[in-house]
């Protein structure tokens, strides 16, 4: 059984969360939810999801998990500019562990400076950001890259994304 980071905070994608969850569970891994404040409640951009933080991203350290999973929406650009964020990403590029990007999650990996010279999708219009951060864009459902990430572009790709994050977390 692994047990996955997510981090995320107001305005993810909710469906970004909701069915990578679900798969994750249902495979029999642990699922814990990082924020900038413990209890607090993160409200989907969709106003279909709200999830409450079960740790602040102060409480836990990137070592106690084996994977990382970024939703989309306007979360991950509100969590760019906090260094806490950053390093905790920057653990599981670090280390190859698995690490699962979906539609604007890259903007925290730009951010993070983990895309420099890797293989990654994400929704079309910030496949700049990719570039800028001297990543490769590639523009597939599922972009798996030697160093653990593995990215997807939108809500239409999650069967294959939430496929290859329980084949990843099956070989953790």
């Amino acid at each position: 059984m692994a047990k996955v980071a997510v981090i995320m905070t107001d305005l993810f994608e909710d469906s970004e969360f909701t069915s990578p969850k679900q798969a994750i569970v249902d495979a029999g891994h642990e699922l814990d939810v990082i924020g900038p404040e413990k209890g607090a409640i993160a409200v989907g951009k969709q106003g279909e999801a709200e999830v409450e933080i079960d740790y602040s991203i102060d409480e836990v350290k990137a070592e106690d998990y084996d994977a990382l999973l970024i939703p989309g929406g306007y979360s991950p650009d509100k969590l760019r500019g906090d260094e806490r964020f950053l390093d905790f990403i920057r653990h599981f590029s670090k280390e190859r562990k698995p690490l699962f990007s979906i539609c604007h999650a890259p903007q925290l990996l730009a951010s993070a400076d983990v895309l420099r010279g890797v293989d990654a999708t994400s929704v079309p219009r910030i496949s700049v950001d990719v570039t800028n951060a001297g990543g490769n864009f590639i523009n597939e459902a599922v972009v798996f890259d030697k160093s653990g990430l593995i990215s997807s572009r939108t809500p239409d790709d999650l069967p294959q994304f939430n496929e290859a994050i329980v084949s990843a977390l099956g070989q953790v």
